[in-house]
């Protein structure tokens, strides 16, 4: 039957409305449905609903009020409620967010490899150096581009980030002190 409503939101309405009241589950049904009211306004691209925020009792008195009354007004209360509040969590949590580095994306395996070949390699983080490790599958058009990222990646390379270059602290121990790099 949900699937033939359209409106993601009534949609939802409605999955959290019926689940708990079917009692498909011997337990977990409400938890059931407040799950299952992401599924349509997330295929819809909509914000996600969450209950962090909403009075329990509110929710209690609305279910309540579904179960032994048959009346739903405070339940759909609570759920534009509920909309509302995680709407306006979800623009203040994806407002900080930087938008990814598409560059360093596409070449993160090169970065990865080409920082690990110098420090293995027991090479200073040179102009020399690095020009030499940056790999052939690195487009001709974005090699000055990968070699200031990587002068960045090594102006910032420490103890605590230089695994994420497959490189074991012994290693890049040993290949600081060879080189003089500060600890950052």
């Amino acid at each position: 039957m949900a699937a033939e409503i359209r409106d993601p939101f009534e949609q939802a309405f409605f999955l959290m409305v019926h689940l708990p009241y079917l009692q498909p589950f011997e337990d977990v049904n409400k938890r059931v449905s407040r799950l299952a009211v992401n599924i349509p306004l997330i295929r819809c691209n909509l914000c996600p609903l969450s209950f962090i925020d909403v009075p329990q009792q509110a929710y209690i008195d609305a279910m309540i009020g579904v179960y032994e009354l048959n009346r739903i007004e405070l339940l759909r209360d609570v759920f534009v409620w509920a909309c509302e509040r995680s709407c306006q969590q979800y623009v203040a949590v994806r407002q900080p967010l930087i938008p990814p580095d598409i560059f360093r994306l596409r070449y993160r395996a090169e970065l990865t490899e080409a920082v690990r070949a110098i420090v293995r390699g027991d090479q200073p983080a040179s102009e020399p150096a690095i020009r030499a490790a940056i790999p052939a599958t690195v487009a001709e058009g974005d090699r000055a581009k990968f070699f200031a990222l990587m002068e960045e990646e090594f102006k910032n390379l420490h103890q605590g980030n230089a695994i994420r270059f497959g490189l074991r602290p012994f290693e890049f121990a040993a290949w600081k002190r060879e080189f003089g790099k500060a600890d950052k």
